[in-house]
């Protein structure tokens, strides 16, 4: 009998279309690559020299405000821009470009540099979720917006230049590829299905045995999807079908800032050190259509493989060929129930994992 826990085989996403070669054969494979040096744990609360704290000035030369929870701001050097003219360029079908204009926001959580989200109280939490809200809506209103990309960025190894807690936000005038995609897999099923939801119909199916389950709590679950590309990879869905923040209800967000807490903090203590990754919300566009079929859900990819020294690279086959990973998802989730949600900190824990 095949055992998918033993050997190769492909999963595929149904949300993109995209297949997954999964190799759990190769965990033995010795590791003699690049290794990451460990990201320092102590930092002060407060950096002068740090653009994003309380009162310092910007690299664009602004000043912040004295801000005592959540502050948010136009991206001194934003990839997008709200006033252009409008260009196109089409030779042929084959060499084309559009202008694209939009907006790019920066939210600091907290006027403290040397906390992260796995750190905060999960009050100040609830305010992120409110202003990701909030933000989500007034962003979505403006005629010329039709999708708003929630994300953040954890770890100089994910490309963050600023170590204080913060995400961005970048509004659209085009739906982006990643959720295009999704977009066209979801409606695509809910024409097939009888009206059913793509997302609501998988957590029915992942529920029956919880094996890739992680935790739940009242509104949301967490568990690896059955085709994660990244190691410990990672998505929060709501119970509820709801197509984007608006959406939820009080009650729900409270249970949405709790999720988010204890996954990243179960992040930490995998191998006691801050965790990095890449985290975003795939919500419905803002176009003023209706897309009932959309199941708004967060995506966390985080590249670490082994150990805090060892991340894992998208090179090679996976560049020209198909994503693969070596140990499968119900194998990291098995690893990401079992870690506390004391963070490792708060315990005095500090060994660092082994390679």
């Amino acid at each position: 009998m095949f055992d998918f826990q033993k050997f190769p085989h492909r999963r595929y996403n149904p949300l993109i279309g995209e297949w997954v070669l999964v190799s759990p054969h190769r965990l033995e494979r010795p590791w003699q690559g690049k290794v990451e040096e460990t990201p320092p744990d102590s930092q002060s609360e407060y950096e002068p020299a740090c653009y994003l704290c309380p009162g310092t000035e910007r690299a664009g030369g602004m000043r912040n405000p004295p801000y005592a929870d959540c502050f948010v701001f136009d991206n001194d050097y934003s990839a997008l821009i709200s006033e252009l003219p409008n260009g196109q360029l089409d030779i042929d079908n084959l060499i084309i470009a559009r202008s694209e204009r939009g907006i790019c926001r920066v939210v600091c959580y907290s006027p403290r540099h040397n906390l992260t989200m796995a750190e905060l109280d999960v009050l100040d939490i609830e305010r992120v979720v409110e202003v990701w809200t909030e933000e989500f809506i007034r962003l979505g209103s403006l005629d010329f917006i039709n999708y708003v990309q929630i994300f953040e960025n954890k770890g100089a190894i994910m490309g963050c230049s600023n170590p204080h807690p913060h995400c961005q936000i970048w509004a659209n005038q085009a739906i982006p590829t990643e959720p295009s995609r999704e977009h066209e897999s979801q409606s695509t099923y809910y024409k097939a299905n009888a009206g059913r939801c793509l997302l609501c119909d998988y957590l029915r199916i992942e529920s029956e045995n919880r094996e890739r389950f992680v935790f739940e709590n009242e509104h949301w679950i967490a568990l690896v999807p059955f085709w994660a590309k990244w190691p410990f990879e990672t998505m929060l869905l709501p119970r509820r079908h709801a197509e984007n923040l608006s959406i939820l209800n009080k009650s729900e967000k409270k249970s949405l800032a709790d999720a988010l807490k204890r996954l990243t903090t179960r992040y930490d203590n995998l191998f006691c050190a801050p965790f990095p990754y890449t985290m975003g919300f795939h919500q419905s566009p803002t176009d003023g259509e209706e897309h009932i079929f959309w199941h708004m859900h967060i995506h966390f990819y985080p590249p670490l493989l082994r150990s805090a020294n060892v991340q894992k690279f998208m090179v090679g086959y996976e560049m020209l060929a198909n994503t693969q990973r070596d140990f499968t998802p119900e194998n990291a989730a098995m690893r990401l129930r079992e870690i506390s949600e004391n963070h490792y900190r708060s315990t005095g824990k500090t060994e660092k994992g082994s390679r």
